[in-house]
């Protein structure tokens, strides 16, 4: 049986955002949300690390080619992204609260589909800030 290996690879992409539930008052997004419920939004360079894992095939020596590991997120979702904002621009995030929480379940549902058969979607460790990150593993609650 060939060793199961965890590969992970970075993406970087900047976009804007304003949390806030339209179903409240101004007032309320306010307290809730604080700074980041401006009505104009906010920005931030955000991290994405994407790990996948699966047997060392042994033709290759990969779990998976890198490049089109890199390339097929590129396009599918880095692209939508960078330099968008995530309230209007995103149409896997419409109807959503565009929180970093809700951005890694949504792209969780777009990079797993784009993996080829025998490699599985382990992580994804969304950084907001250089303090601040988050990780999901494909749970629902």
């Amino acid at each position: 049986m060939p060793p199961k290996v965890y590969i992970t690879r970075r993406f970087h992409f900047s976009a804007s955002h304003r949390i806030y539930n339209p179903a409240w008052d101004e007032v309320k997004n306010l307290e809730v949300f604080g700074k980041c419920s401006h009505p104009t939004g906010h920005g931030h360079n955000y991290e994405l690390e994407v790990t996948v894992a699966g047997p060392v095939q042994p033709d290759t020596g990969y779990v998976m080619d890198l490049t089109r590991l890199r390339s097929s997120i590129e396009a599918a979702v880095i692209e939508l992204l960078d330099h968008r904002n995530l309230n209007t621009d995103v149409p896997f995030l419409k109807g959503q609260i565009p929180s970093s929480e809700n951005l890694i379940v949504a792209l969780w549902a777009q990079i797993q589909p784009l993996l080829p058969e025998g490699v599985e979607l382990v992580r994804l460790r969304l950084w907001e800030t250089p303090r601040n990150s988050f990780e999901y593993y494909g749970e629902t609650v």
